[in-house]
């Protein structure tokens, strides 16, 4: 009898272990990824019921617990597999039940939490003291990007890196300090009510969930998400037009360019083939598509009819704007520009695009551009993002801010930068997207919150009583903009009937490159911005095409 207890009480054990281990191994399928064709909630049942069992211990969906980002805690008792099946469903579409940083506790430091890595957002983090608050930083991308200089960036004049900026490097809490972090992702919603905005991981990460879901509660939220490049609902500019607004479009667009210059010496290429291979077009005569036309036109003039002779006379360049070119600028600047560039052998087209296919433009006028390089540059308006919030807007459907740069409508909320513009209440107008607004708006949000700080009105519904200082008020510095081959337009007037200077040549592309290269976030980078233009101007520029 004791001979037969004993082996009914192994035989007992030895089957709750093997029902373990095929539990567990059934999690870490799970966790693997089940294939896409069968969602995962769905398969649960089937995979309880090949192993006999109903109860197992729930699974932790989304991994081990790191740099204090806590979970869902298990239940006490184990629960039935159709339990853990609506578990599972409800832990991928519940944000309140998704991983994140929790709400900080008393003697904790307030939070502040930052959408965005643009001009504003870097100069914000910048000037914010790490001593009075963590920060935690969300963006899709790592790094800051030196626009003015973007353009530069196309043709080989400088290098890919020498325009970005680590956002570690500008705010180092993010890098070392335990309680601060960048996130590499996308805000998809904001909750005032919880403080606490929800966010998704770029996509392509091979986390073990795509798209991978957390929330972050905030006691502060800084709002600095950029905007997107207008294209007024014109067909086809998405699918065939580039932009010029980030480092990976700068390199498509150098690819792209140093691609049709190879293909069009390709034996049998026809001439007409040849000179649509050949013709770059960009559309907007603002600062960035002027800057990009004169650039171009110097790599032509300088490097492509030396090394490549073959098509030296096919290669074209066209500006296309609706109105006037540099609109912002003097009328003695607009024609010092206009008669640079055709000089330079870029023609200007005054027209409006009303259709862009895959190998040529249509006009409103009926007639029809070739391309071969197309560059979208028409300025910017309002991203998806901002315009799913449910926040008060200011005209042209930007974020509404009161003049302490605030959201009104909902309590610890700040924006600034392209994505937001002042409340039409406040008698102010909608600053232009320019970088020198950003970074001032950054530059003086950053000093408010130092001072609320240290007033103790850091925590989230703790600065209704604290003094905020004196509203942001701007004062326009001036605008430069290069036309290329060693010149420049200054015009450093407040205002177009104001009076000050403005100026254009030599004298004035030397002070414009003086500037930025002052203007360039770090040493590290003005290092490399100085050494690229030292080594153009003696080498001649790259050609090389790689990726």
């Amino acid at each position: 009898m004791a001979l037969s207890k004993i082996a009914k009480t192994a035989f007992s054990r030895s089957q709750g272990r093997i029902a373990s281990e095929n539990c567990v191994h059934r999690m870490g399928l799970l966790r693997r990824g089940l294939p896409a064709s069968q969602p995962y909630h769905t398969l649960l049942p089937s995979m309880m019921a090949s192993d006999g069992f109903s109860r197992i211990r729930r699974a932790d969906v989304f991994g081990v617990e790191s740099r204090g980002i806590s979970h869902t805690p298990s239940r006490e008792y184990p629960p039935t597999a159709q339990a853990i099946e609506d578990d599972l469903y409800v832990e991928a579409d519940d944000g309140a039940r998704l991983p994140g940083l929790e709400p900080t506790k008393p003697g904790e430091k307030p939070r502040v939490v930052v959408l965005g890595t643009g001009w504003a957002g870097c100069r914000f983090l910048k000037g914010l003291d790490a001593k009075l608050y963590d920060i935690v930083c969300i963006s899709p991308r790592n790094h800051m990007v030196f626009t003015p200089l973007l353009a530069s960036t196309c043709v080989g004049t400088l290098e890919f890196r020498s325009v970005a900026e680590p956002v570690g490097r500008i705010q180092s809490a993010l890098a070392g300090a335990p309680d601060s972090y960048f996130y590499l992702a996308n805000c998809t919603g904001i909750d005032t009510d919880k403080h606490e905005v929800h966010c998704e991981s770029v996509p392509g990460t091979g986390l073990p969930y795509d798209p991978y879901r957390f929330k972050v509660a905030y006691d502060k939220l800084v709002i600095a998400a950029g905007a997107d490049p207008l294209t007024f609902g014109i067909k086809g500019v998405r699918e065939h037009a580039m932009f010029l607004r980030e480092v990976h479009h700068a390199q498509e667009i150098r690819r792209k360019l140093l691609l049709n210059l190879m293909l069009s010496e390709s034996p049998g290429i026809s001439e007409e083939e040849k000179k649509r291979l050949l013709h770059c077009v960009v559309i907007g005569g603002g600062p960035t598509g002027v800057e990009f036309s004169g650039e171009l036109s110097d790599f032509i003039m300088r490097d492509v009819r030396q090394r490549y002779s073959h098509v030296k006379d096919h290669i074209q360049v066209t500006l296309i704007e609706a109105n006037e070119i540099l609109s912002s600028f003097d009328i003695g600047l607009r024609q010092y520009a206009t008669n640079h560039l055709t000089k330079s052998g870029v023609r200007l087209v005054r027209g409006v695009v009303k259709e862009v296919l895959p190998e040529k433009i249509l006009l409103s006028d009926g007639s029809c551009v070739p391309y071969g390089l197309l560059v979208w540059s028409t300025g910017v308006g309002p991203s998806e993002f901002v315009k799913s919030l449910d926040l008060p807007k200011a005209p042209g459907g930007r974020i509404g801010v009161d003049e302490w740069l605030r959201v009104p409508s909902v309590e610890d909320v700040f924006a600034l930068g392209d994505c937001a513009g002042f409340l039409e209440h406040t008698g102010k107008p909608v600053l232009p997207a320019l970088a020198q607004v950003a970074e001032r708006e950054g530059k003086y949000l950053a000093n408010m919150f130092n001072e609320i700080g240290k007033q103790n009105g850091g925590k989230a519904h703790c600065a209704g009583n604290i003094t905020m200082g004196d509203p942001f008020v701007y004062r326009h510095l001036g605008s430069m903009a290069s036309v290329g081959r060693y010149k420049a337009l200054v015009d450093l007037r407040q205002s177009k009937d104001a009076k000050g200077i403005s100026m254009a040549g030599f004298i004035s592309w030397f002070i414009w490159r003086s500037a930025y290269l002052t203007r360039v976030v770090s040493w590290r980078n003005r290092f490399y911005v100085a050494v690229n233009w030292a080594t153009t101007l003696v080498f001649g520029r790259d050609n090389s095409r790689i990726g």
